[in-house]
């Protein structure tokens, strides 16, 4: 790279690092003696609007007693909660302040495989600004089952993400926020997963309009069945996702859906793979009928149901 090339990016990630800010709460607790016991936490969030919208992970700020948002310039602000969204990990918090320096957000459907990215977060507000790790995009559409619950249609990056830069933008060559990093996953080995910033547009304008995402749920966990897994558990059909899970009392358990049903199709939309379920799911509303073809014990079934909201 040309020393015009890098400073280039250099400046631009000097402007990007502005719109970065350092989150500490204080949640309360209960210790063996069932005494409520406050204990300190850590994160990073991006400023999407100058007059004071933060995004986060909802992990890092939900259930705090208290937010503080330290700015790249050390002002410490009061942070207030505007909702939550646990299906992507996903919060906003508001400061008081006016003519905040916003970050400039991208486009994640446009993300490639293989594409560089810059992981930025500030976890303990030090002197110096926010720090800075890069990588590339290594896969796109994740589905994790992480220690909260399932969390879909992840970015992968082997760009650094430790649980202080949670919260923090993964940035495009152009200084883009392209994804909102999380280091939920506790058996990340070298690799990071960030929330793709259309998701998290989606879920800020839910929380914003009605205090909360209402997002539409079926309430199984699946696996993608390729040619390979086919043949290697002798089942009917070479596509489709296997159901590995569940939820007691979700729409699926209503309908009668359990573990080892191959859903092929929702609404006659032909299923292939995980992501398919999940678009096909998120396409819809709360309460919306949906029909489910699938098969079980090589047979044929329909599964009727509505969408209730996720939990």
């Amino acid at each position: 790279m040309s020393a015009y090339d890098e400073n280039k990016t250099l400046d631009m990630i000097e402007k990007a690092t502005k719109s970065v800010v350092n989150i500490s709460t204080v949640k309360l607790m209960q210790n063996l003696f069932y005494q409520a016991v406050p204990v300190g936490g850590m994160g990073s969030g991006t400023l999407i609007d100058s007059s004071g919208l933060v995004l986060t992970n909802n992990h890092v700020v939900g259930g705090a007693e208290k937010i503080n948002v330290t700015l790249w310039n050390n002002q410490v602000l009061e942070g207030k909660i505007v909702g939550l969204c646990a299906v992507h990990d996903i919060a906003v918090v508001r400061v008081r302040a006016n003519g905040l320096q916003a970050a400039e957000l991208g486009d994640s459907d446009k993300l490639r495989v293989g594409q560089r990215v810059y992981a930025v977060g500030n976890p303990f507000g030090l002197a110096g600004g926010p720090s800075v790790t890069s990588g590339v995009i290594s896969a796109l559409n994740r589905t994790i089952e992480s220690e909260r619950g399932l969390i879909e249609n992840l970015v992968q990056t082997d760009a650094s993400i430790n649980p202080g830069n949670s919260g923090g933008p993964l940035l495009d060559i152009e200084g883009k926020v392209v994804a909102i990093s999380t280091a939920i996953i506790p058996f990340a080995q070298g690799i990071g997963f960030a929330i793709p910033i259309n998701s998290a547009k989606t879920c800020s304008l839910d929380m914003m309009a009605a205090g909360g995402s209402r997002r539409p749920w079926l309430g199984v966990v699946g696996l993608t069945i390729n040619p390979d897994i086919a043949r290697y558990y002798g089942l009917p059909v070479d596509h489709g996702v296997m159901v590995t899970k569940v939820a007691e009392g979700s729409p699926a358990y209503q309908a009668g859906m359990g573990d080892g049903d191959i859903i092929l199709e929702v609404d006659d939309v032909e299923i292939r793979r995980i992501e398919d379920l999940v678009n096909e799911i998120h396409k819809r509303k709360v309460g919306d009928p949906v029909r489910v073809f699938a098969i079980r014990n090589r047979r044929q079934h329909f599964f009727e149901t509505r969408l209730s909201e996720t939990p």
